[in-house]
């Protein structure tokens, strides 16, 4: 089911970047959320040759590397770990994203492909991949500090002294 999902969002990522080159790249910004007057969200195209906030610029096969070492971790860890859904679900958002923007690297001559530009505040423009290692991430912090049992003893074990 996991890579069901994973080719399913990876797919969706991919099919969004290849509207976006058709039909963002050499145009001005376009308007993408407003509410009233609040405006919230622009499509604007841009080629990021880095990492977030175009850090680690031009360095495209330390991030090829990097990326899929940690998919490669990711994968292990959500086959090591399929019974705990939360966990799956986690992982699963993070190589999905990764391998759309691994996708991007290895066959758009080392840029990725953004688009997401968001107008409340200043922020680097992105796409759907980086949403999903965003939220992924974000997750599996949330899953670690307050489900994750693999580390903690309860307290009947601690009393029971069944360590």
């Amino acid at each position: 089911m996991a890579f069901s999902a994973i080719v399913l969002l990876t797919g969706a990522d991919q099919l969004i970047k290849l509207w976006v080159v058709e039909n963002l790249k050499g145009a001005p910004s376009r308007d993408f959320l407003k509410i009233g007057k609040l405006d919230i969200m622009h499509l604007t195209y841009l080629e990021n040759d880095g990492a977030v906030f175009g850090s680690f610029s031009g360095m495209r096969w330390i991030l090829v590397c990097v990326t899929a070492a940690l998919m490669a971790f990711c994968v292990y860890y959500m086959i090591k770990h399929r019974r705990e859904k939360m966990l799956v679900v986690c992982l699963t958002l993070i190589v999905s994203g990764g391998l759309g923007n691994i996708i991007d690297r290895l066959f758009r001559g080392g840029i990725v492909v953004d688009y997401l530009d968001l107008q409340l505040f200043n922020f680097a423009v992105f796409n759907f991949a980086d949403c999903c290692v965003t939220i992924g991430a974000a997750m599996l912090l949330f899953y670690v500090i307050f489900f994750d049992k693999s580390g903690k003893k309860t307290a009947e074990e601690k009393v029971s002294g069944n360590e």
